[in-house]
């Protein structure tokens, strides 16, 4: 990467419930878990939800200089229904965090992925739903990352 992209990057994972974040380092080389957030599905439509809000502090909080969020394309490659959902909120994130790029990205398979590597470590059940999301989100900023740096070798 050169030296002008540095920074550090959120990964986001967006869910119906919640949505997990992952952090790069500010090479962009490795993306790490940061948070769990619980969805805010009450806030009224001219307000900011609070999950986004939340968001917003932690681009501050971490400097970002973008965001990395996960698109859910189906095994076809089409965009379904959730697509559309976190597409918008992609959308409502972007408006809040501007000048802040926030980027789609294709994340397949990220929860099966990262559901797997956390049973493959012995964590399952209740402590897997707590960190899954944070675990998918780092998958995807991962993913992202690696994609990165193979466009610029």
């Amino acid at each position: 990467m050169s030296e002008l992209s540095w920074g550090v990057r959120l990964g986001v994972d967006v869910g119906q419930v919640r949505v997990g974040v992952s952090r790069s380092d500010p090479h962009g080389v490795l993306a790490t878990p940061l948070v769990t957030l619980a969805r805010d599905l009450t806030a009224a439509p001219d307000a900011v939800p609070a999950d986004i809000a939340a968001l917003a502090a932690l681009v501050a909080e971490h400097e970002a200089v973008e965001i990395v969020v996960g698109l859910p394309v189906n095994l076809a490659g089409k965009h379904g229904p959730a697509a559309v959902h976190v597409k918008a909120y992609a959308d409502r994130l972007a408006d809040v965090i501007a000048p802040v790029p926030v980027a789609l990205t294709d994340e397949r398979m990220s929860t099966v992925v990262a559901s797997r590597r956390l049973a493959e470590r012995g964590v399952r059940g209740k402590r897997q739903r707590a960190v899954v999301d944070q675990a998918a989100a780092v998958e995807i900023l991962q993913s992202w990352l690696d994609a990165q740096r193979r466009r610029t070798r």
